[in-house]
């Protein structure tokens, strides 16, 4: 970028917060866009056959060898270690199942209501009634109980003759109903994949991911992975794997992509494999699923399209016998599947997060899971579209109840937060009377809306509050329990999310703690929404070659996400409010005076309309089905004021050098590089340097940069200074 560029990109970010209507409904963001590394990416492309743009997407996810390109875009290359020799209480575990299997003795699953708890629980009866198991459920209340298994469900199992407890998705923070249970002499495995506690529970075995290396390719798994490693295992061991790994691998593919689970690792491996699979599945419920979402028929994809609303493993030594049987038999089903050409579609993680995942996870917050587990466990066609169906209705009636909550969420935040927000760098959000079940799709809403972490909370009755909590990237949730411990009942979760009780004459104690937590986590860069972005592009190089090429990154999701794009100073030609509150519009682009236009749609920007004529735009590509025509369009993830040209500087060769005076103050200012990247410099008389690269909101103040500290540049004290520079460097430079 050269010198009058900068110049005038900085101008523009001021000219932007100048107090115009229409660029102060924009939404508040901080860009990150990637460094770009055209050399490294040329050189990619040449070794991997891959275009330039494909290398520097791949190299953003931190990808800069052939080897690793090769074994991130062939997952199947991948030599995957033996289960058994990554997860210590495997082989326990085995032995626990066979013998309850062997001398028939009852074994009662405790799952949870999410989609991932849910598809486990379905997941690990269907293979224990193949293989012989006596074997029930139970999922605790949402409404009465909370998460996790608790002493009236073990209570409930020993009275009902169990002998072994099978915990999934839940149970590694529940120390005293597993102590309970093994005071009444039950057996417990636990499988589960959140957080580690300081003190795990007495169980007779283990199953976690976060319990082994860093390293290994299992630890991304979420509880339906534990749990479709151990039914895997298992069957393998009592030599009946053959014909129970699809049925399985559908389910671990639906409980992955709803949890949010990282596509890394087996998860990218084993979702590949199952969303080839899914739209063929034997599973009844599975079918009716799609067919009742409208998956895979002809409609828009992805969300719903820019018309809708959103819509382990062949012998090779004794020692590996379980790794080895699980690719065998999944090369079995694979090639099974694909001579099955009546639909040969495969689905895509958009499919199941935003159309099949909702449905399943409405249910757990505000039905009875029985539905669930009724669906994913029957061969009747008939039975599985009945629960699909009550699926649908319950879902429609939750969206409803998170709009009403979210609503009222807001105007909480706006009347009593919005002031302090800075300051406290987390919101507590606490009001009676909204449902539980939905709260933590409102928290995700919320910070989505405000970029800070999110705890939400609803009174279960007048002494007892319970809720949930969403955080930003720079912010562990877990953690943030763990420091209030001594406030909270119950708690469990992972970095990104949680959930957490506590007695109501706790919440100004909590919420103080929780300020004092996230002071500690978080700069003041960090509380806005961020939005991270692979690479500019300009709208003519927006086509359907372009997303077959992108094809090459999918499974894309948790820690492999959507590429996202970006082009600068588009014209907003047409825009409308569609559905409930999404705004669809058409965008155009002039290059050598050629206008390139392309229809888009931004989800949940009702509040940002209309957008301004001139915008900086970031977005995913989407490909919209529609009537037999198939387009590729625009969905919006970020906008900011345009970066005009009408400041720009014609010679390069001069001076980009100054001296001003602001507040009567003298001041140094010039343009340097700072690597590859340009810099705006200004120098005050006791050699305080404040340093500020374009595009960016923030910037470093100090003598020296190792000791400098970040500040936002939007504060008035920045923001004046900074024109002042400029426009002495304008002046000298015309």
């Amino acid at each position: 970028m050269t010198p009058e560029v900068l110049i005038a990109c900085m101008a523009d970010q001021l000219t932007s917060k100048l107090p115009d209507r229409r660029l102060t409904r924009l939404p508040i963001q901080r860009w990150q866009i990637s460094l770009q590394k055209p050399e490294i990416a040329q050189k990619l492309a040449i070794l991997t056959n891959l275009s330039p743009i494909i290398s520097q997407l791949l190299i953003n996810r931190g990808m800069e060898t052939k080897e690793q390109v090769q074994a991130f875009l062939d997952p199947e290359s991948l030599s995957l270690p033996s289960p058994l020799e990554e997860f210590p209480d495997l082989a326990i575990s085995l032995e626990l199942l066979e013998s309850a299997i062997a001398s028939k003795e009852k074994i009662a699953i405790c799952g949870d209501y999410d989609a991932d708890g849910m598809t486990s629980t379905a997941l690990l009866l269907r293979s224990l009634r193949t293989l012989g198991a006596d074997v029930d459920y139970a999922i605790p209340s949402r409404m009465h109980e909370g998460y996790g298994i608790n002493k009236r469900i073990v209570e409930e199992f020993e009275r009902e003759g169990v002998k072994l407890i099978l915990t999934v998705d839940n149970g590694i923070s529940a120390y005293d109903a597993i102590a309970f249970a093994r005071e009444l002499n039950l057996k417990v495995i636990i499988t589960d994949h959140h957080d580690i506690p300081q003190q795990l529970p007495p169980a007779n075995a283990i199953l976690n991911p976060k319990l082994i290396g860093e390293s290994s390719p299992y630890r991304s798994v979420a509880g339906v992975g534990v749990a479709y490693i151990l039914a895997v295992s298992l069957a393998q061991q009592l030599g009946q794997a053959r014909g129970l790994i699809q049925p399985m691998l559908a389910l671990f593919t639906l409980g992955t992509i709803a949890d949010l689970a990282p596509l890394i690792g087996v998860n990218r491996r084993w979702v590949k494999r199952g969303l080839q699979q899914l739209p063929k599945s034997k599973l009844a419920g599975v079918q009716a699923l799609i067919q009742v979402a409208g998956v895979g028929g002809g409609g828009e994809s992805g969300r719903g399209g820019v018309g809708g609303e959103g819509g382990l493993l062949a012998d090779k030594a004794i020692h590996n016998s379980h790794t080895d049987a699980i690719n065998r038999t999944d090369a079995i089903n694979r090639v099974s599947t694909t001579s099955n050409s009546s639909n040969p579609k495969s689905l895509k993680p958009e499919d199941i997060g935003f159309r099949l995942g909702p449905r399943i996870n409405a249910i757990g917050r505000i039905g009875d899971p029985q539905i669930i587990i009724d669906l994913l466990t029957t061969d009747d066609m008939g039975i599985a579209l009945e629960k699909a169906m009550q699926c649908e209705a319950i879902n429609k009636q939750r969206q409803q109840m998170c709009e009403e909550i979210e609503l009222e969420a807001i105007a909480i935040v706006e009347t009593e937060f919005i002031s302090s927000l800075q300051q406290d760098r987390v919101l507590v959000v606490v009001k009676s009377n909204w449902h539980h079940g939905v709260i933590g799709i409102v928290a995700s809403r919320l910070v989505e809306r405000y970029g800070v972490p999110v705890f939400i909370a609803t009174y279960e009755d007048e002494t007892h509050i319970r809720g949930s909590a969403r955080g930003i990237p720079e912010f562990n949730v877990f953690a943030a329990l763990e420091y209030c411990h001594d406030l909270l009942g119950k708690y469990g979760g992972h970095k990104a999310a949680g959930g957490f009780s506590f007695p109501a004459e706790n919440l100004a104690a909590l919420r103080k703690l929780l300020c004092e937590f996230a002071n500690k986590s978080l700069e003041l860069e960090h509380i806005k929404p961020l939005i991270k972005i692979d690479a500019q592009a300009n709208l003519n190089e927006i086509n359907s070659q372009l997303y077959q090429q992108l094809n090459a990154l999918h499974p894309c999701g948790i820690d492999n996400p959507d590429p996202v794009f970006w082009t600068a100073n588009v014209q907003v030609i047409e825009q409308k409010i569609v559905g409930k509150g999404h705004v669809k519009l058409t965008v155009a682009q002039t290059i050598d005076n050629q206008q390139f236009k392309i229809k888009a749609i931004a989800w949940r920007w009702g509040d940002y309309f209309p957008l301004p004529s001139q915008v900086d735009i970031a977005y995913k590509l989407r490909e919209n089905n529609f009537n037999g025509n198939t387009t590729i369009e625009l969905e919006l993830i970020g906008v900011r004021a345009a970066k005009h040209s009408h400041l720009s500087l014609t010679s390069a060769s001069k001076p980009s050098k100054s001296i001003f005076e602001y507040n009567q103050r003298h001041y140094t200012c010039g343009i340097y590089l700072n690597g590859e990247l340009p810099e705006l410099r200004i120098k005050n008389s006791e050699g305080k340097v404040l340093a500020v690269q374009p595009g960016q909101s923030n910037a470093l103040l100090g003598t020296n940069r190792q000791d400098a500290k970040i500040v936002d540049i939007s504060q008035p004290q920045y923001d004046g200074i900074i024109q002042a520079a400029l426009k002495a460097l304008e002046s000298v430079r015309s």
